[in-house]
């Protein structure tokens, strides 16, 4: 009955944008015409080494992106995204079942092909309200639990209906239905497709100028994936403070997450976070962090996060991107700087079982990126973990990414 509604209010929004061009087909035609095209490049090489494979993985990789805006009539607008990734060096196992004679190598999830990336129809109905449908980029808040996972080469996307508004006073209101969710892996495995009933809330509320409140709720009910469905409730806060001669950032998240749907498991789990960095005038910003997912002594009752952008947390080596059974904490400071076009990042986790005693192990994250101009870019970046346990191995990655946007 969802996908019913999703693929109603589709048809019925071009209905209504195909009925109103019979009347003004030159205004048509001109937004058709006087829209923006973009073009980027972002070409990548990644190695990696893992105690647990016989091979060491290496992959250069270019991923092409054409896309196309056009211009507002009657309050409508389109966007088409289109992408093509290239395999330059493909000595790694691209995931999900899209190499299965490569085993030997550790995973780089960037499969090779076209795909269409984004497809969708703007609606504004008034200054402070839109409709979006159709294949479409979701980012939600810091994307810790719903985002794009815009790292790899191949992003996930979503079929979905998405209301915003902000009406209300102080408020910005989301609400998506995603009826698909167009997974990394790419259309040429089942893994890459996830049919889905989710519906996704969220609301920013601004207590003033410097805090606001965030709660959201998001329900997921998903076909292919059953230990996917969860029904998760929460909400953030976040705050800056001037003192000395910086700010100081701070911020507190709390979640639960229960067993919905089809979930083979019943059961429920703990989310939270809290932290703060504080940025000086020099360029320094120091932070520190906790965050912690809940676990259990039983398999499958851990917290997760199906639809977030994972390589952002937890450490860029991406071990933990499925929760362990005993939960994960992530004890972990950074230090970054800026000097001119330059960005300089360092991150030392620390992980440990929420659920137990158990370490998993330590990490150090490095990156140095620069902006060569406003259209060119390039970065330098590794994660080295050090695991504890044999069900984490020892992990070394390396990337260089070259960015050309137009």
């Amino acid at each position: 009955m969802h996908r019913v509604a999703y693929l109603s209010s589709l048809v019925y929004l071009l209905s209504s944008s195909v009925a109103a061009a019979a009347d003004e087909g030159g205004d048509l035609e001109t937004a058709l015409t006087s829209g923006k095209v973009g073009v980027s490049l972002r070409a990548r090489y990644e190695h990696v080494d893992q105690d647990s494979f016989s091979e060491d993985a290496d992959a250069l990789t270019a991923r092409l992106r054409l896309n196309y805006r056009t211009g507002a009539w009657k309050h409508f607008s389109a966007f088409v995204e289109f992408d093509y990734l290239f395999h330059l060096l493909d000595d790694f196992n691209s995931g999900g079942g899209t190499s299965p004679t490569r085993t030997q190598y550790p995973a780089i999830v960037d499969p090779d092909g076209a795909d269409l990336n984004q497809l969708y129809l703007d609606y504004a109905i008034d200054g402070d309200s839109s409709v979006r449908l159709g294949r479409q980029r979701i980012l939600l808040d810091n994307q810790r639990f719903v985002g794009n996972v815009g790292w790899r080469q191949n992003e996930q996307t979503y079929d979905a209906l998405t209301i915003r508004t902000e009406a209300l006073p102080n408020t910005g209101l989301s609400y998506s239905y995603v009826s698909e969710v167009r997974r990394i892996f790419g259309d040429s495995v089942p893994a890459g497709r996830n049919k889905v009933d989710a519906h996704l809330l969220n609301a920013k509320v601004s207590i003033n100028d410097a805090w606001s409140l965030t709660p959201y709720f998001y329900f997921i009910d998903n076909d292919d994936v059953a230990t996917f469905s969860t029904s998760t409730l929460g909400a953030n806060l976040a705050g800056t403070l001037k003192v000395g001669g910086g700010d100081l950032a701070l911020w507190a998240e709390f979640a639960i997450q229960n067993d919905a749907a089809n979930n083979p498991v019943s059961y429920d789990a703990r989310y939270w976070h809290i932290g703060g960095s504080y940025a000086m005038e020099s360029g320094l910003t120091l932070g520190l962090d906790f965050e912690s997912l809940g676990g259990a002594d039983s398999p499958g009752m851990s917290f997760r996060t199906p639809l977030a952008t994972l390589h952002a947390f937890q450490g860029w080596a991406d071990i933990f991107l499925a929760t362990p059974d005993g939960g994960v904490d992530d004890l972990f400071a950074t230090v970054r700087y800026k000097a001119g076009r330059w960005n300089l990042t360092g991150i030392y986790h620390d992980f440990s079982a929420e659920s137990g005693s158990g370490d998993y192990g330590t990490e150090i994250d490095l990156s140095v990126a620069t902006a060569i101009n406003d259209k060119l870019g390039i970065l330098f970046k590794a994660a080295l973990f050090n695991g504890d346990t044999a069900a984490y191995p020892d992990t070394s990655k390396f990337w260089i990414m070259f960015t050309a946007d137009y």
